[in-house]
């Protein structure tokens, strides 16, 4: 459904925009493939890797806030994947209305100017930290959330369809406590927040993966889950450091023990698909093709937490997806 088609990428020049753009490059015959974001040195070196010559892939300058900016950029674009966000939990908190404007006035941004000009579809990344949120950033994205999922009834009447993709930790990526654990072995001794600590993970070529699924298969209004293993940061850090000492440093300002993707509360809304969960909209004024009788309901009280998961990475799997993945471990 890609061939011939043109692509947009919010935050593109991310871990996750790169990690698309190769995927997307590789597999299909896009039209055009507009990297945008508000970096122009990443944008710079990112070109040294993805060059405009020869090549569907453009660049273009802008800020998600911007949407006169917005306007000149959707024109003539089919599919939009926004990945922009402010995405680091102490930054947001010390810099809340900067967080607000990013993610929450820029994903009303996106869901506007896409349904001015045309676009077809809109997938949004989410995380984890937007569900029962204790912190500014998963705030503005549960904020970002309800955005997408809403925008489905206002823009009933035309083409455009907006879905949500919600996922955990991403192994490696910028922010990511794997690089900083590399970094601290050298030392002898890695920080832990609480060893009883657990998260989900996810690589970037299986974020990429889900978010292609969701543009070819989404209603509008979905938030699509992934099954993930979880792991405990105790293991994590024997995975990337063996034999290296630990110092509990006690749990940050915003942090949970475990997340969750999904809520009790979601589970009356959310069927099985298989690889995925789809949580459903239940605001009643978003109508989808897509009902129950596409999945399997999950039971009642279901929680989707990092905790109570029954699919986990022990050491020995871990290091092997990250050597896998180039890293020196």
């Amino acid at each position: 459904m890609l061939n011939g088609k043109t692509l947009l990428i919010t935050g593109g020049t991310g871990s996750f925009g790169k990690a698309c753009t190769k995927i997307l490059l590789e597999r299909y015959d896009l039209a055009k493939l507009i990297i945008f974001s508000r970096d122009e040195q990443k944008q710079y070196e990112m070109a040294q890797q993805f060059p405009m010559k020869s090549s569907p892939i453009r660049y273009f300058i802008g800020d998600v806030r911007d949407k006169e900016r917005l306007q000149r950029a959707f024109r003539g674009v089919d599919y939009v994947i926004h990945a922009a966000a402010m995405k680091h939990v102490p930054a947001s908190e010390y810099n809340p209305t900067e967080a607000i404007k990013t993610n929450v006035h820029g994903a009303q941004n996106i869901v506007n100017v896409a349904s001015d000009v045309g676009v077809q579809r809109v997938v949004a990344l989410s995380t984890d930290k937007a569900v029962s949120p204790v912190n500014l950033y998963g705030a503005t994205k549960l904020c970002s959330d309800k955005l997408f999922v809403a925008a489905n009834a206002f823009t009933a009447n035309d083409a455009c369809r907006y879905s949500v993709v919600r996922y955990g930790n991403v192994m490696g990526s910028r922010g990511s406590v794997i690089p900083f654990f590399i970094r601290q072995r050298a030392k002898g001794v890695l920080p832990i927040t609480d060893p009883r600590m657990t998260r989900f993970w996810i690589t970037l070529e299986a974020g990429v993966e889900q978010v292609l699924w969701a543009l070819q298969n989404m209603k509008g209004g979905e938030i699509v889950v992934p099954k993930l293993p979880s792991m405990r940061i105790t293991d994590l850090a024997e995975a990337v450091a063996p034999g290296c000492k630990t110092e509990v440093v006690g749990i940050r300002p915003g942090e949970k023990l475990h997340e969750a993707m999904i809520a009790k509360a979601d589970a009356r809304n959310t069927v099985d698909m298989g690889k995925y969960y789809l949580i459903l909209p239940d605001t009643g004024f978003v109508e989808l093709e897509c009902n129950h009788d596409c999945g399997t309901p999950v039971p009642e009280e279901f929680e989707y937490n990092s905790r109570d998961n029954d699919w986990w990475l022990g050491v020995d799997e871990m290091r092997e997806v990250l050597r896998y993945q180039g890293w020196d471990i």
